[in-house]
Parts: C-alpha cells; structure tokens; sequence
C-alpha cells in the first residue's frame, strides 16, 4: 500500500522517477498514477524525459574540470565547485525535494526556497525554514530583503545552521516580492543598495562564507548589455560579490505573470559568456534553458573562441529538475562531475531510501 507523510507522497515521487512510458505497463505503476490523479495534490503533474545524447568530448572537459578543482580547505570547506546546481524555487525546493534531489546526485548544488530577512528574525520556529539534514551539503541559502541591516541579522542568525553559500535574490519577478517587496527583481535598478546589502549578508555570514547574487539580465527597459555591465561592476566592485548566478533572460515587472517571465523575454545565454569575457576575475553561472545535465555539462565545457572551455563556472537547472528529477540528475555526478559512479544506481533505490527519510520526518 502506498503511504503519504503529509505533503510527501509516494505515489508523487514514484510518478516522477519513472519515464512516462512505463505508466501504465506496470500494476505498480498504474496504481502510482490513479493515486495521483484522484487523491494527490499534484492532479496536473505531467512528466517528460529529456532525450539528450551526451558528446562526449564535453563531458569529458567538464569532467577534467571538477576533477581539477581545488576546494578552499581555509575555510573548512571541501565541496566540490558548482558546476550544477538547482535552482531557488519557491514552494518547490523545500526541505523534502531537496532531500529527494540528494538521494539522486551527491555532488550537485542544492538550493533554498527564497527566506525573507524579516522571517528569519522574527520567527520563532526558525527551525521550519532553516534547518535540514547534513547530507543536504552543499547547500546555498536565498535570502530576500533589502534593507541591508535586517539582511546582516538575518544572515547572523542563519550563519548558525551552516549554509556553504548566502544568495541575494535579485531576479524574483513575483508581484509580491519585485512589487509589493521592493526586492526580488526590482534591485537590479538599484545596484548601489545590492552592493550595501551584500556587504551586510558577508558581515553576518562571516568571513568563511562565500555570497553571491542571483539576478536577470535587466528589468523592464533597463536592459541592455551596457546596463547589466554596470550593475555587476558596482555589485562586486563595492559589495565585494564575486560569483554572480545570471537567469539569462530580463524581467518584465508590469503586464506579464512570474511564469511568462520565464518564456516571453528571449534567452540570450551569449550575454553570460560576455559577461566572463569583460570580468574575467568573477565567477558566473548560467541559468535559464537549460533542461539535463548533459546540456549542463556541454555549457561548462563549451570551447568559447577567446575564452577556453570552462569559462563559465557552473550551470543551473530550474524546473526540469523537478519536473523529472532523474531524468534530469541521475547520471549528473558522472556526467558533469566526473565521479566514478552515481549514488543512485535505480530509481527502485531512491524510492526506498526516500520512505526511510519520510518515516524519519514523521513528528519533527
């Protein structure tokens, strides 16, 4: 019998390990879709697998890079680079997708759900939006605000649960967060208050904590190339940012929902790689588009003419993530990282170590 721990359904997690086409052929199978289609909270859930052969030259490059990657061992931290990582979804990259997401790659970067400044300070169960277990490394918390004294305390706070990295949310385009908030997006028309506010997250973070901000292309008719060029120059140049996650596309505030924000404005992944080109001492990552690891790893290892292969340092993955976590992360740790083996040799296995999980979980 399938069990349901709260929000955590089995029956979801089976329907999403699995390829479509074995919907269906299967009893236990066809009993995971009907409980997902009557009783589970995702009734519109569809799958997809992604049908992307790895050339294996890319892979290869970017396999030389993770392997070549020396980790900063002064500040206790020996994770390895984030080459891939998945990307800050509200309502969605929560504790037990996470959990979920580990289960399947050991070395891909996970992500908090955006944590307001104001929530952290004054909750009094901070454990609700901050803890997770230890085997969730390495893990990079979103913080949203901007007011830069709230986001030091918040940052103090949250320093306590041991984050690997702090990230300013600077491309949200959400009415209640670039709207109503005053941050999320709209802080990219305000580059001199992000460089105060990431001041404040790495005073709060403390000194072995690395930050980063994660933002668009350009908001609404802020949005050419020279514009973006200035407000990265001013982020890292008086907020002392050095890794930059760039959602290649801008954001349109007024006239278009957060879900059209990420189709209407074309994709102009060029931009990321010029931007490598005319700051070469940052780090930047590419987000937007891209759908499967070996696309994750074919952009990191792309042979950029005046750059090299490896220019940009890692690739983001959204909701395809989700959507088919093991179509997108099962062969993540060999193909993008060059680890030998991946964790999850079936999803068969993933499924059982998840129950251990969410029978653990039940009353905490």
């Amino acid at each position: 019998m399938l069990r349901s721990h709260g929000n955590i359904s089995l029956a979801d997690i089976i329907v999403r390990l699995c390829p479509g086409s074995l919907i269906g052929q299967k009893p236990h199978m066809q009993h995971a879709a009907r409980f997902l289609k009557n009783r589970c909270r995702h009734t519109a859930f569809r799958i997809f697998r992604t049908r992307c052969e790895a050339r294996l030259g890319i892979c290869t490059r970017a396999a030389k890079m993770a392997s070549d990657y020396q980790p900063d061992r002064t500040s206790g931290r020996t994770h390895v680079k984030p080459l891939l990582s998945v990307a800050p979804m509200m309502d969605w990259t929560d504790i037990h997708y996470r959990q979920l997401a580990r289960l399947i790659s050991k070395h891909t970067w996970l992500w908090t759900e955006m944590v307001v400044d104001k929530t952290i300070i004054h909750s009094p169960l901070l454990d609700k939006w901050l803890w997770y277990p230890p085997e969730q490394h390495p893990i990079v918390l979103q913080m949203g605000g901007n007011e830069p004294e709230l986001l030091r305390q918040a940052a103090k706070i949250a320093a306590t649960y041991g984050y690997d990295e702090f990230n300013l949310n600077c491309g949200c385009p959400s009415d209640r967060v670039a709207g109503a908030g005053c941050f999320g997006a709209s802080l990219m028309l305000q580059p001199e208050l992000v460089a105060r506010c990431m001041v404040a997250i790495a005073q709060g973070a403390g000194p072995d904590t690395p930050v980063s901000v994660k933002c668009r292309l350009g908001v609404d008719d802020a949005d050419s190339y020279q514009q973006l060029m200035h407000f990265v120059n001013v982020v890292s140049t008086h907020g002392g940012v050095k890794n930059f996650i760039i959602h290649a596309r801008k954001c349109i505030l007024r006239g278009v929902s957060p879900a059209q924000n990420r189709s209407v404005p074309p994709l102009r992944h060029e931009w990321v790689w010029s931007l490598k080109r005319d700051f070469p001492h940052l780090s930047f990552q590419l987000n937007g588009g891209v759908i499967s690891n070996y696309t994750a790893a074919g952009a990191v290892g792309l042979n950029t003419h005046g750059l090299g292969p490896g220019a940009i340092d890692g690739v983001m993955v959204g909701r395809a993530a989700y959507n088919d976590p093991w179509g997108t992360l099962g062969d993540a740790d060999v193909a993008v990282f060059g680890a030998e083996s991946n964790p999850a040799m079936s999803r068969r296995q993933v499924i059982q170590d998840y129950c251990k999980y969410a029978d653990a979980m039940i009353g905490r």
